[in-house]
């Protein structure tokens, strides 16, 4: 096993808002179960603490933009702050609904539509989030999400008012809807499997990547739709389980994205690239000091002197064989950098033989 490789695709924003969440979670349960007598204040804390790296994260991000102004010139950069400040804004949205069900639950002076209604800002908001980030070409998560459950959000406000009488059962009829179509894309990554498998003209490590795939979807998607299941019926008052064996197969699901995210590379080089997709975005804060040398094109062109490191300073190189390799390569500028061998030797092609024929 490849420790660092493993490591070395690792996304350390996905990580951080799983555990979050699985936290989160746990400490609910336990609260809900009378285990604990926290306040719920104190129960949202792993909550509390996603916010703030949102927060900082986007402080950083801006704070970089305001600094540098040539960054604005650039198209990409202009994309990846644009980016940023979309998943800021339906953070600060989400941030807005926690506190109102917190105090909600605390106090309860108020309306539960009151305290959905960030969130029924927040899925217009994330439909328009969507549609710029397909044309832009990027990574949405937490936004669809968001877009696709605003049926969900609205029939459980009207349900915890007693708007409605539904059974729990039917008022998360959208939600079953978003869980068949999980379960398909499980049985269709099921299916690629066992053709990869009965294939001959497939590598191994093709084989061993769907494999994984299915084997992590499952272990996603099943018990997830398990404790919804469960907590549905308990709502309904179907079962007489306790709240903590009814979030064991949530607690599953959790463990097994944490564990997904040592094989996901972030989105991007950049210091930040961490706060993006974080947290299915945890916060699109990639502009950072990594904008030197405009990410990794600079890294692209060095492959062709593979022997060579480059140090940035303001004199000629001194070599006249490298100072004929710098010219002739348009990526470089004469006399703002120097080439100086690394160990290990350099040997220059030979040369091309030029055979004449006789008439």
């Amino acid at each position: 096993m490849n420790l660092r490789g493993l490591f070395q695709d690792f996304n350390p924003s996905k990580f951080l808002i799983y555990a979050c969440l699985l936290l989160f979670s746990v400490l609910l349960a336990l609260r809900l179960d009378g285990i604990i007598q926290w306040s719920y204040w104190a129960v949202f804390a792993p909550i509390w603490l996603w916010k703030l790296m949102v927060i900082v994260g986007a402080s950083v991000g801006t704070g970089v933009w305001a600094r540098n102004p040539q960054y604005r010139a650039e198209g990409e950069t202009c994309v990846e702050f644009k980016a940023m400040l979309i998943a800021v804004g339906i953070h600060l949205l989400l941030l807005m609904f926690e506190v109102l069900v917190c105090d909600r639950i605390e106090r309860g002076s108020h309306f539960w539509l009151l305290v959905f209604m960030p969130l029924f800002f927040v899925s217009p908001v994330s439909v328009a989030a969507c549609v710029w980030g397909f044309r832009h070409d990027r990574s949405l998560e937490l936004e669809i999400l968001c877009s696709v459950n605003i049926l969900q959000f609205i029939f459980i406000a009207l349900r915890l008012d007693k708007i409605i009488h539904w059974p729990w059962l039917v008022v998360c009829v959208p939600l079953w809807i978003l869980m068949s179509f999980l379960c398909l894309v499980v049985l269709y990554y099921i299916v690629w499997s066992v053709l990869f498998l009965r294939s001959m003209d497939v590598i191994a490590e093709q084989r061993r990547t769907h494999i994984t795939m299915a084997l992590s979807w499952m272990t996603i998607v099943v018990p997830l739709l398990t404790f919804e299941i469960l907590l549905v019926h308990k709502l309904d008052g179907h079962n007489a389980f306790s709240c903590i064996p009814i979030f064991v197969p949530l607690w599953l699901s959790l463990i097994t994205l944490m564990a997904t995210t040592f094989g996901q590379k972030g989105g991007n080089h950049c210091m930040y690239s961490a706060f993006e997709k974080s947290l299915g975005g945890l916060v699109s804060a990639k502009i950072s000091v990594s904008f030197c040398l405009k990410s990794s094109h600079f890294y692209e062109n060095m492959e062709i002197f593979p022997m060579i490191s480059i140090t940035k300073i303001m004199k000629k190189p001194k070599r006249p064989q490298f100072r004929s390799l710098l010219k002739s390569h348009p990526c470089f500028e004469e006399g703002q950098v120097v080439i100086t061998q690394s160990p290990g030797k350099y040997v220059l092609p030979p040369p091309k033989l030029n055979i004449e024929m006789p008439d």
